[in-house]
């Protein structure tokens, strides 16, 4: 049986549902006992001050606490809130968290996640709106998981509050609500889902875009295109095979990703489908991200610089004329 849940909705269901499946898992952030973004509401009245932990505006320190608490056998879950205030903590997060147990030649455990909301829900301007997840990405030891509706954030926040290893989730500021399953459940990382079959096209998009693309399959049908559109989920570890099956099925790629151009998560992914199926191409890979620049506050400017379903649209009729890519 499923039931229709709001996105902030399933994060609060995953977060209770791990608290009450395991004691050691603890949550630490700013305001995480007043539920300020909705999604820890209640959990302080039912699991405590000792397990719902509030902090000062220190990103820096309580990551460190979160890292430190991990290695002593807690679980804990670290709120950031918006994924730009992690810059402040990356070197706990990046220099410490995803590089100890390696460091410590797996004598310690780091069962630890970091999650925040993304992304550029509009007028939030330039310090409150990247998606930034190609940074961490780059850096050897952290999983990463992008969640796009209700069903995958509550799946891949529980796998992730499970995972031995620290745990990057961001949860996407344009989440969709959804049908999620009133059993319990988990999403493994990398495992891609496609969310429409297609033979012309492969779109590849993260996050919310993965349904922008969607509509975009929807609204093409009608002209005899047929989308496939393909959702990572999770970017380290990625699901090679069911992207490449793809994109050897159709021969033509689009790349939608809601982050900057330059050295992005659609630029590795264009150079991992050039290096793995470029003699499988029948026109030039295309790119369709934001552009690299800081958000503007202004909501015309703010559409301009972002990836929209228009330029996905726009970006699989360049491909199926097979026109010069970026």
């Amino acid at each position: 049986m499923t039931r229709d849940v709001k996105y902030l909705h399933a994060i609060n269901e995953a977060l209770r549902e791990e608290m009450e499946r395991d004691e050691r898992v603890i949550i630490i952030g700013e305001d995480v006992r007043a539920g300020v973004f909705g999604y820890t509401w209640g959990l302080r009245d039912k699991f405590g001050d000792e397990r719902v932990i509030d902090t000062p505006i220190s990103e820096s320190g309580f990551c460190g606490m979160a890292t430190g608490a991990a290695m002593h056998g807690l679980r804990p879950v670290v709120d950031l809130r918006l994924a730009v205030f992690m810059y402040v903590a990356l070197d706990q997060i990046l220099n410490e968290a995803a590089k100890l147990r390696y460091m410590t030649g797996g004598q310690t455990r780091l069962p630890l996640v970091f999650l925040c909301r993304s992304g550029a829900p509009g007028g939030n301007a330039a310090q409150h709106s990247d998606n930034p997840y190609a940074i961490v990405a780059q850096s050897p030891g952290l999983k990463v998981a992008l969640a796009a509706d209700a069903y995958d954030v509550k799946g891949l926040l529980k796998q992730a509050i499970r995972d031995d290893d620290p745990v990057m989730v961001f949860a996407s500021v344009r989440g969709l609500a959804g049908q999620v399953p009133e059993e319990e459940y988990t999403i493994p990382f990398g495992r891609a889902v496609v969310r429409r079959e297609g033979t012309d096209v492969t779109v590849i998009a993260t996050m919310h875009l993965a349904f922008e693309a969607v509509k975009v399959a929807e609204e093409l049908q009608g002209e005899g295109i047929s989308v496939e559109v393909v959702d990572p989920r999770s970017i380290v570890p990625l699901d090679t095979t069911t992207l490449l099956d793809s994109v050897s099925k159709t021969g033509r790629v689009v790349i939608a990703d809601d982050a900057p151009r330059a050295c992005g998560v659609a630029a590795e992914l264009a150079a991992l489908i050039a290096e793995e199926r470029f003699a499988d191409l029948k026109a030039p890979i295309k790119r369709v991200t934001r552009l690299n620049v800081p958000i503007p506050f202004s909501p015309p400017l703010e559409d301009t610089v972002l990836p929209t379903r228009a330029k996905i649209r726009a970006a699989v009729r360049d491909v199926l004329r097979g026109a010069g890519g970026d």
